[in-house]
């Protein structure tokens, strides 16, 4: 017989949080994630300038390779730093690991727009380049599943699929800032002047953002779930060996359907414009034109898409956009050879197809944990698959592509993330409107034991 739910259960599954608060939750919430993929868009599109800032004169294909090693190396890191801060989460706090990675993101990103070039300070100029991508990725590894657990926890439990949607939003305005910053260098700059000092502009914006992101985020309230674990006595001790315990199955559930959106966001909004210009021989500002349309059309459907999954469930949503990624995946780059029209065809198509993605992955992961491990699931589902499927996607598709001279690599490389996302939802069941704080959650560490799945 199920046990009834204990008092602070009701009290946070029954609540209606003041709309001003939602307000300042949400912008906590998509903040950070703002900053950290507008320095991730402006790396990814500045990636030659940045290749011959840093790295020695000679071939091209080498200089380009060597940018995104380090852009894969940063994702490699991500997992180290999930499990320090998502855990962390788990024990101090959602507010307090918020705080604390975007501070982290945002003094690494000033550091970069202030570095020497490699004519200035040689080798060091390369390896300071590592060394502050890896400190970027390292807090990066907290970002996600510390906003995602917040957003989730504030949202209305009617409404969480659009309010957890907006972590999303954040992100592609991140994009949309980077490429549109991207697209004025190309077009306001020379080569000379962007290599000389313009690729600095985007690095050096991030960074007062970054402190506004700061002051937002410490001026909030934890989340009532979260508080009412700290107000029972029930914040878990071990946070890392309760979730591989008890939890193993949500993760591996979780890593699939971030697979699915880590792939085809990676090679839709930040690969793509160096496929074009590198590949289909299309010019720098029309590719950058392209991925800013893109991001566009996903700030108006990445919510839509949450709202939806709110009314009809998550499942029919997230198998539908994956059997669509599936389908699409290969003809999209197959029109995307034929000009510049059949680029912009392939590439809204796959956009669309992103946008039902990222509006319903992240709240069904947030939903498939227990609030007493769930930032600590999200943080290492999310960062161990970025590190394996995003972050490698640039020097994968660079090299594949080399090897095999074909230009149509990314759209089977898409087909398997679809597939592989597709094998997860089907696992899962629907969860759309269910309460996240549920009676299990609620154990005092008197008890001297952890919560059993």
């Amino acid at each position: 017989m199920t046990a009834p739910e204990s008092t602070p259960t009701r009290e946070i599954t029954d609540v209606v949080a003041d709309p001003a608060v939602l307000r300042r939750s949400v912008a906590a919430g998509a903040v950070g994630v703002f900053v950290h993929w507008f320095d991730w868009a402006a790396y990814a599109y500045l990636a030659s300038t940045i290749a011959t800032v840093f790295f020695p004169d000679g071939d091209a294909t080498a200089g380009l390779l060597a940018v995104f090693g380090v852009f894969a190396v940063s994702f490699g890191i991500r997992p180290i730093g999930a499990l320090v801060f998502g855990p962390l989460g788990d024990r101090i706090g959602r507010k307090r690991t918020l705080s604390l990675v975007i501070f982290m993101m945002s003094g690494a990103t000033l550091a970069i727009g202030l570095l020497p070039g490699y004519s200035t300070i040689g080798i060091a100029a390369p390896l300071l380049l590592v060394l502050l991508r890896l400190l970027q990725g390292f807090a990066a590894g907290g970002e996600f599943g510390s906003a995602a657990s917040f957003l989730a926890e504030y949202a209305p439990r009617r409404n969480r699929g659009f309010g957890v949607s907006w972590l999303e939003v954040g992100s592609l305005l991140g994009f949309l800032a980077g490429s549109f910053v991207f697209l004025l260098l190309s077009v306001g700059l020379s080569d000379e002047q962007l290599t000389s000092w313009g690729w600095r502009i985007p690095f050096l914006i991030a960074a007062p953002l970054g402190v506004i992101g700061f002051i937002i985020r410490n001026k909030i309230e934890d989340t009532p779930e979260y508080r009412a674990l700290e107000q029972t006595d029930s914040v878990p001790r071990s946070p890392v060996r309760e979730l591989f315990r008890n939890n193993k199955k949500q993760l591996l559930q979780a890593a699939g359907l971030m697979t699915m959106m880590h792939v085809p966001f990676y090679a839709v909004l930040t690969y793509l414009v160096t496929y074009e210009t590198d590949y289909l021989g299309h010019s720098a500002g029309s590719a950058a034109f392209l991925s800013t349309v893109i991001s566009l059309v996903g700030l108006v459907l990445v919510p839509a898409f949450g709202r939806f999954s709110d009314r009809v469930g998550r499942r029919p949503v997230l198998i539908g956009a994956g059997i669509a990624l599936f389908v699409l995946a290969t003809p999209s780059y197959l029109l995307m050879r034929t000009g510049l029209a059949g680029t912009w065809i392939g590439g809204l198509a796959l956009g669309v197809v992103l946008s039902a993605i990222l509006g319903t992955y992240a709240v069904w992961s947030a939903e498939i944990f227990p609030t007493r491990t769930r930032q600590g699931g999200l943080s290492i589902a999310y960062n161990v698959t970025a590190a394996l499927f995003a972050g490698t996607v640039p020097y994968l598709m660079t090299v594949l592509i080399s090897a095999t001279g074909s230009t149509l690599v990314p759209g089977p490389y898409l087909m398997v993330a679809a597939a592989i996302g597709l094998i997860a939802a089907f696992s899962l069941r629907e969860t759309a409107g269910k309460p996240l704080l549920h009676h299990q959650d609620v154990v005092s560490k008197s008890s001297g034991r952890d919560r059993k799945a």
